[in-house]
This record gives C-alpha cells, structure tokens and sequence, in this order.
C-alpha cells in the first residue's frame, strides 16, 4: 500500500485554548498560520484550527482516540495532567504481561488522546 499517515487536525470553536494546553504538553509549536497552529510530533503531526461544523466540548470523545507513544508513560502522564489534561484512564497494562502501558486524557474541548508505550 503507498499510504502513509501524515497528521490529524483538530478543529475547535476556541483553537486558542487548545493553542494553550498544547503549547504546556509539546512545547512552542512546529508551524503556526492563517488561524491553524501545528506540532511534529515524531513523523506525524497535531494541528489545531478553527472549524465552523465544531461548537462546544466533544460530546462523543471515544468516537477518534489519538495516540502518542513513550518509553515513560507514567513520568508523561504525570507531566500531561500538571499541563491541565484530565486524565480520563489511570495507566493500565492491556495485555497483564507487563510490557505495554496505556493511559487516557481529554483535552479542554473533550476530545481524547492516549499515551501508549511504543508497540513492537
């Protein structure tokens, strides 16, 4: 297949409190313009922008869960919830052997992401 996942955006009707929180969890952005604010997060990317189908907090979260990989989840999730996630799953192991943690955030509009550790 010559596909190949590039990044995902995340539309808000406030993109500059996403602007904010991201900025706390991955640092000063990689690219910010034309209303739309982006960090390269490994070979992908977040971007945040404005989107006028979008109003208010994600009422159906679970629908598009989007995952980030680290050798630390929990040093991470520590971090994460300091920069105001909530932390929706403590960490957990899936698999009960010990190899694999995830852990589950909102962001301030609702919408949920993962801290996972790196697979395979």
């Amino acid at each position: 297949m010559g596909l190949s996942f590039s990044s995902i955006l995340i539309g808000s009707e406030d993109p500059a409190r996403l602007e904010g929180f991201y900025t706390k969890v991955f640092g000063a952005p990689t690219w910010d313009e034309g209303g739309y604010t982006g960090w390269q997060l490994g070979s992908g990317g977040m971007m945040i922008g404005p989107h006028d189908q979008v109003k208010g907090k994600n009422l159906q979260p679970g629908r598009l869960i989007w995952n980030l990989e680290t050798a630390d989840v929990k040093s991470e999730a520590d971090r994460i919830v300091e920069a105001g996630a909530t932390m929706i799953q403590e960490p957990y192991d899936p698999g009960d052997d010990g190899t694999t943690l995830i852990c589950t955030f909102a962001d301030p509009d609702g919408n949920y992401f993962q801290l996972a550790t790196p697979m395979g």
